[in-house]
């Protein structure tokens, strides 16, 4: 196979064959604990959430289907009386701090103006109302949350410049400390106090708390992220504010945050697997000029404990069929494993916002003399697995729809959904995402092994 030094992106004719945008209320709702999200919709969108959230009725859960029935799709009956009533049920039965509507596929279709009923709304019942369109004519899986990030930024506080990270870290000690700090101290404290860092992207508390840590030990403070765990602590956004994502699927929370919030990007890879988790520390020291220290040891370590796993997967192929936008990342980390990546198919990329870690996709596969993959955007389904065929690949990291099919080729698969909800972000958690990884080879394994016995048991008989 020839070995590329630049990526090759190609971009073929198939649809968004990918699971709905709208799921992402699935852990929206759970991050965002005093929210509550309003999908607006048929009723076969209730069976989805119903379904794939597997959360019954009788959980109460902080969501709710705003059905459109056929009077709504006709315009017979009035849009925002029929929504006021169902906000007004959610204020007094839940009495959320914010309400959240999730626009689908019909309200685009009967161009349903959310955004203009919901300023009236919210005016009359005194709780802000967030409109993010979610269908999934316009986007993919984990484009979801791309659009209701994008919408709360504008619902951010302003920054203020006068409150930094270090005062925000020790306010009852920072007047007192600062006259008996000595210069070279002060001159550190002047350099941190520079900046105020935003990380957007919703992780589980616990994973956002582990970054938080492993940049607390270069010495930079997170001012916040986006989303918090309260509407009323959402991140205050400005000038002079740095923010950086943790998914490469965030490109219009990014580039709202710039354009409208003035804000400064920071293009860094994304901390999946310990390469990328490093390389993103490293590009937020540099740019608030921090040395950093301790990473490549950091590292190293963390590569030692991944080692069984390596072990599977070296010298092992696969193809992404592409389903959640993190196809870029994962396939850097398993070519650094020591995987070949056949092919890296994305519903859609952003070129500019995943710049830094297409190049370090580059030098990975430098680094492991391995051939860089084709990325094909857009991926025809019937082309890819004709192409499969042919390639033959170990492993194929799908959607849900073709992991059957591919399993009765023989081909072993993993559902890509798994990686949007398992904790596979920073140092720690690289071994959950290779365990992932290296269950269907396992099985595989396991199961040719027990043939073999089997067979051996036979024969002595």
């Amino acid at each position: 196979m020839k070995t590329f030094e630049t990526p090759t992106f190609e971009c073929e004719t198939g649809n968004y064959h990918t699971f709905c945008p709208i799921s992402c209320v699935a852990w929206l709702y759970q991050k965002i604990e005093d929210s509550f999200f309003l999908v607006v919709g048929t009723k076969t969108r209730g069976y989805f959430l119903q379904n794939a959230l597997g959360v019954m009725i009788f959980a109460e859960p902080r969501y709710a289907m705003a059905e459109s029935e056929e009077g709504d799709i006709s315009a017979q009956l009035n849009d925002q009386k029929e929504l006021e009533r169902i906000c007004l049920k959610i204020k007094n039965d839940r009495n959320p701090s914010v309400i959240i509507w999730i626009g689908t596929c019909t309200t685009e279709i009967i161009k349903m103006d959310l955004e203009g009923i919901a300023p009236k709304l919210e005016k009359q019942l005194g709780i802000p109302i967030v409109v993010a369109r979610a269908n999934g004519l316009d986007h993919a899986f984990t484009q979801g949350e791309d659009t209701v990030l994008a919408a709360m930024t504008h619902r951010c506080p302003e920054c203020n410049p006068h409150i930094t990270n270090q005062q925000k870290e020790y306010p009852a000690k920072r007047v007192a400390t600062d006259v008996t700090l000595n210069n070279k101290f002060m001159n550190k404290k002047e350099k941190l106090n520079r900046y105020s860092l935003v990380l957007f992207g919703s992780l589980p508390s616990s994973v956002a708390s582990q970054l938080n840590l492993e940049l607390k030990r270069q010495c930079i403070f997170v001012s916040g992220w986006l989303p918090s765990q309260k509407y009323n602590e959402l991140p205050a956004l400005g000038e002079g504010v740095y923010v950086c994502g943790v998914n490469p699927f965030l490109s219009r929370t990014a580039t709202t945050s710039m354009r409208r919030r003035k804000c400064q990007l920071i293009g860094a890879p994304f901390p999946i697997g310990p390469d990328g988790t490093r390389a993103w520390i490293e590009k937020i020291c540099s740019v608030l000029d921090i040395k950093p220290n301790g990473l490549e040891d950091r590292e190293n370590q963390i590569w030692k404990n991944l080692s069984d796993y390596v072990q599977i997967i070296t010298g092992k192929s696969v193809f992404f069929m592409g389903d959640n936008l993190l196809e870029i990342s994962l396939a850097r980390f398993l070519i650094r494993c020591g995987m070949v990546v056949h092919e890296i198919g994305i519903p859609y990329m952003d070129r500019r916002y995943q710049a830094a870690e297409l190049l370090l996709l580059q030098h990975t596969c430098k680094k492991m003399k391995k051939p860089m993959p084709r990325v094909v955007e857009k991926p025809d389904n019937y082309s890819q697995v004709q192409r499969m065929h042919e390639l033959q690949p170990d492993l194929a990291i799908t959607g849900m729809a073709h992991a059957n099919p591919l399993e009765a080729r023989d081909i072993d698969t993993k559902w890509s959904v798994e990686f949007t909800f398992a904790q596979i972000h920073g140092f720690i958690n690289a071994r959950d995402a290779l365990e992932l990884v290296t269950r269907p080879l396992r099985r595989r394994s396991d199961f040719i092994s027990n043939c073999r016995s089997l067979s051996k048991q036979i024969v002595d008989v």
